[in-house]
């Protein structure tokens, strides 16, 4: 990442309009106007070939002619001006430009695109540019409005930076109406320079930025991108939107993993691993970013909910399974007081249902029994107001409880303006929402952001502590493969690959002929599985070349040449190379799940764990992760499948080997570290009960690379190879590089050294 010369950007002491016009609704005037109306501090230089002055401003010709080097230039020029303009200005000193301009993508007169031409004259001189095809950047603190947009921006805390011009905008329009104030408003266009891993690096270190909120189109660079989100992240929210969730985006593939891992999904898993909270809308983005802000207490993902009415409750339960929330369970001494408040026959359970008719104190006296509850962690209040209990009066009985509450709480006025407005007065210091949907996304912004914090926290080591994998051993399997031109493994080679990283498997043989089979199968021992051999058939099931618990000699060579001539049927051209035999494993009560690894063209090899077997696309129960792996992050990637729940025993199941199944994940990501030639990699099913995982079928597709595997990676693992060992003073000491919990120790250390250690 780099914040290089970003401060004649962002925070300038000269700016000069190259393009500035008089005429009106034109780029150039609108962005001069917008400067000079917006209390710039500093010179504003137009720069204009034909005019004197424009907006009673001197105006210069070209940029040598102007009085000194402008630190930020804002050009509004035709896109074939460009590349000569950003040599002058370099040349002139100047470091920085926001280029407004669109169309460089047409071709150059010295070669390639005036984009490219203008990056090469940009980099001579180390300019940075924003954009192309933006509408430019308002940093409200200082004055500066270098947009053509409509309105100005109040000074806040907020930093926006966004793909879309439009959006930009729209956020700005919006948030001159909530009230809504920003540190940084920018607009990045079509991000040729500065992207989003240089202002979220900038950003990151700003102090007048206390949230950073991001809308995302694409990104490039990932590995820069990773690197300044997981940065800023820790000293600041930054939350995001993400757009582009359709299934119709997700890149095609040969294999259930590849076919899976959507471009969507895994910028889901990247933004998760940075600890970027992401959010659907961007309404969301503001509304997270205010609720962040209040620095509530967070305690944990169960909530209880108080209304005194049965549809609101409802729908507030609803809104919170479907956020992926927790009901709070409330303890039985909750129960008991509850059962002293509320009138007989209420639900004794959670939501609580004090009842339509319930008055300020039962209201009072249901909130103490939840406050004081040990199992919730967070409490809703909902009123719905009747002609029994005004929301003045509700409001007022429980301002007092809330006041001293430690633990976080969220109320729902519902009804008209004048209510809801009332209980916000009465209840100032508790966030106040119109619905229980929007109370409840409000909750959630929060569970979810502390969850990608914890995951921030994780920095898995490049050299495995675990288990030892056999290196050689899997680069002989991949050169093998390679030195024959193959763009698959055969299974057994998949299977032994996965050995080498300690992965079990089911010993496999390959018989290229019927007639080999019997005598195989005699070794192995009955009953056995037999499956088809071909680099050109991925999913076997489907064209009948699986064939289960054969028993016999004779049933195997039957089901051999029925394989045969059903995948000649169906898949006439496929290349048969014979088939493999393993031994039947039968473990009832096991669960067959899949486990992979995908590339994506952005941010690399990605994990993918869930149910597996014959029905894995219809099912759809799956999640991604970014290697490297350690324990705690397998464990939340099994955690966000619906199959974790029938793993960890439920419904009567015994519990899985969860240990081993997490160990299988881990050493599956090391192996996508240190293999950069495996493109793709599916284990399903594997196979996993209380006894442990064992991988049934596999299947590898190789791709060319270049360069080290490492450096395709989006997040480059704790290097754990510099750590070394020292004696001090008859101590041994252990120096290593930094990790993300050292800083808390950082702190207390730094915060005992005397200021003349630091300074002199």
């Amino acid at each position: 990442m780099s914040s290089h010369n970003l401060q004649y950007l962002l925070a300038p002491r000269s700016v000069a309009v190259v393009g500035a016009s008089d005429r009106p609704g034109s780029v150039g005037a609108t962005v001069l106007r917008n400067l000079i109306h917006g209390g710039f501090r500093g010179p504003i230089w137009p720069v204009n070939l034909k005019r004197a002055t424009v907006a009673g401003l001197p105006a210069y010709a070209t940029p040598a002619q102007l009085p000194a080097a402008p630190e930020l230039a804002v050009i509004c020029v035709p896109a074939h001006c460009i590349p000569a303009l950003i040599a002058d200005l370099g040349a002139r000193g100047t470091r920085a430009a926001v280029v407004l301009s669109a169309g460089l993508q047409a071709p150059a007169a010295s070669g390639g695109t005036l984009g490219e031409a203008m990056l090469r004259a940009a980099r001579a001189t180390t300019l940075r540019i924003l954009g192309p095809n933006c509408i430019g950047l308002l940093v409200p603190g200082i004055g500066l409005n270098a947009s053509f947009a409509h309105l100005n921006a109040r000074p806040g805390g907020i930093a926006f930076v966004a793909q879309s011009g439009a959006l930009t905008t729209a956020m700005l329009d919006w948030a001159q109406g909530a009230g809504v104030g920003f540190s940084h408003c920018i607009s990045l266009g079509n991000a040729a320079d500065v992207d989003f891993g240089d202002l979220l690096d900038a950003l990151g270190k700003d102090p007048a930025t206390r949230a950073i909120l991001l809308y995302i189109e694409s990104v490039t660079g990932a590995r820069k991108f990773m690197s300044a989100a997981r940065a800023a992240a820790r000293n600041k929210p930054v939350i995001a939107v993400k757009a582009g969730r359709s299934a119709e985006a997700a890149r095609v593939a040969t294999s259930h993993s590849g076919a899976l891992a959507g471009a969507d999904a895994v910028y889901e898993a990247a933004l998760r691993r940075a600890g970027v909270l992401r959010v659907a809308t961007t309404r969301q983005l503001f509304e997270a970013a205010q609720i962040l802000a209040q620095g509530r207490p967070y305690c944990g993902p169960r909530l209880a909910i108080l209304s005194n009415g049965g549809g609101p409750a409802v729908l507030a339960t609803d809104a919170l399974v479907a956020a992926g929330g927790e009901l709070a369970t409330l303890a039985p001494g909750t129960l008991a007081q509850l059962d002293a408040q509320l009138p007989a026959g209420w639900s004794r359970a959670n939501p609580v249902d004090i009842i339509g008719d319930a008055p300020p104190q039962r209201y009072r006296g249901a909130l103490d029994a939840l406050l004081a509850d040990p199992v919730s962690d967070a409490v809703l209040v909902i009123h719905a107001p009747t002609a029994l209990a005004a929301t003045t009066e509700v409001a007022a009985a429980c301002a007092e409880p809330l006041a001293q509450a430690v633990r976080p709480v969220y109320a729902c006025w519902l009804g008209a303006e004048g209510a809801a407005a009332a209980g916000g007065r009465a209840l100032r210091p508790v966030p106040g929402y119109a619905t229980p949907e929007e109370a409840v996304d409000a909750f959630m912004h929060v569970v979810r952001y502390h969850q990608v914090q914890a995951l921030l926290m994780e920095a898995p080591r490049s050299i495995p502590q675990s288990f030892t994998p056999d290196r050689r051993a899997a680069r002989a399997i991949i050169d093998a493969a390679l030195a024959e031109d193959r763009a698959t493994l055969t299974e057994p080679q998949s299977k032994d690959l996965l050995a080498a990283y300690g992965i079990p498997v089911v010993e496999t043989r390959i018989a290229r002929e019927v007639s080999a089979l019997a005598a195989l199968a005699g070794t192995i021992g009955y009953p056995v599985a037999l499956k088809i051999l071909s680099p050109d058939i991925t999913h076997k099931s489907d064209v009948g070349g699986v064939a289960l618990d054969i028993a016999d000699a004779r049933e195997l060579e039957r089901a051999a040449d029925a394989m045969q001539r059903r995948c000649g049927e169906l898949r006439p051209a496929a290349r048969i190379e014979g088939f493999t035999v393993q031994k039947m494993i039968r473990r009832g009560g096991a669960h067959e799940l899949l486990a992979g690894i995908a590339s994506d063209a952005t941010f690399g090899p990605v994990i993918l764990f869930g149910r597996g077997g014959t029905a894995v696309e219809t099912i759809g129960d799956r999640a991604l992760g970014l290697p490297p792996l350690n324990s705690t992050l397998a464990r939340e990637l099994i955690g966000r499948t619906r199959v974790s729940r029938l793993l960890a025993g439920a419904r009567g199941l015994a519990r899985a080997n969860m240990e081993e199944l997490e160990a299988t994940l881990v050493k599956l990501a090391q192996l996508a570290c240190d293999v950069a030639e495996v493109a793709e990699l599916d284990i399903n099913p594997l196979l996993v009960d209380e006894r442990g995982c064992i991988a049934l079928d596999a299947r590898v597709r190789l791709a060319g690379v270049a360069g080290a595997a490492a450096t395709r990676l989006a997040i480059r693992p704790y290097p754990s190879e510099l750590e070394e060992e020292s004696e001090f003073a008859g101590s041994r000491l252990l120096l290593r590089p930094i990790r993300p919990e050292d800083m808390a120790a950082h702190r207390r250390f730094l915060a005992r050294i005397a200021r003349e250690d630091l300074y002199t």
